[in-house]
């Protein structure tokens, strides 16, 4: 008689916030009952953050962190963790736990990257620099963090079209209801990858949408 192999313990999981959380509520319903990632831990730059009281319901320990810049203080809080997901967290990683996590540190950013990314582009920034360009598309991009502000590795992306009426808070809208499919997606497939020790590239299907008009095929 034989016996079955113990199934794999979930890959414990660390979000980064600074906000409102709505992609760590995204990762939370995703992960929620998965055999295969689990959140243990939500780490705040700062205590007000509206994150904090997604976390508490769903039962996961939270830490504010007294000074984001302390390298021992952040590792300290992402020590039971194997992969750490920035979700609107807007302070800078110090350089010795992105080498500690190295492979393991990712970041989700509102355009396609390496555009519109680098310091101080964050939230509606991104999006009036999208508009000012021209740009008929934009998307979301998750990548590994690196020492540079989103200049590591891409894993993937998910385009969106820019609308001739978009102003900042429609386009903003429109990445963020992407943003909410494409993160949970990547830290799923990273877990069942068992989190490599290399960077991973995935292929995401891309929204049907006439490049023409920008607008999505069916679209009124």
């Amino acid at each position: 008689m034989t016996t079955a192999s113990p199934s794999p313990s979930p890959i414990p999981v660390a979000v980064l916030v600074s906000g409102g959380g709505t992609n760590l509520q995204s990762l939370l319903d995703a992960l929620r009952e998965s055999p295969l990632a689990r959140i243990v831990r939500v780490v705040s730059s700062q205590a007000g953050a509206g994150a904090l009281e997604r976390a508490r319901p769903a039962g996961v320990p939270t830490t504010v962190l007294r000074n984001p810049a302390d390298p021992d203080e952040l590792m300290a809080a992402l020590d039971d963790a194997r992969l750490a997901v920035l979700a609107g967290y807007l302070k800078r990683v110090p350089a010795s736990v992105v080498a500690r996590f190295r492979w393991r540190l990712i970041n989700i950013h509102p355009a396609l990257l390496p555009g519109f990314g680098g310091r101080g582009m964050y939230g509606r920034r991104v999006h009036e620099a999208v508009l000012a360009s021209g740009a008929r598309v934009s998307g979301a991009t998750v990548h590994y963090v690196d020492e540079e502000f989103d200049r590591g590795p891409i894993i993937a992306q998910w385009p969106v079209p820019v609308l001739a009426h978009d102003t900042p808070d429609s386009l903003a809208a429109r990445v963020l209801e992407v943003e909410h499919q494409l993160l949970p997606m990547v830290v799923l497939e990273l877990a069942r990858r068992g989190v490599p020790p290399e960077p991973v590239k995935l292929s995401v299907k891309e929204p049907d949408f006439d490049e023409t008009t920008t607008r999505r095929k069916g679209d009124a």
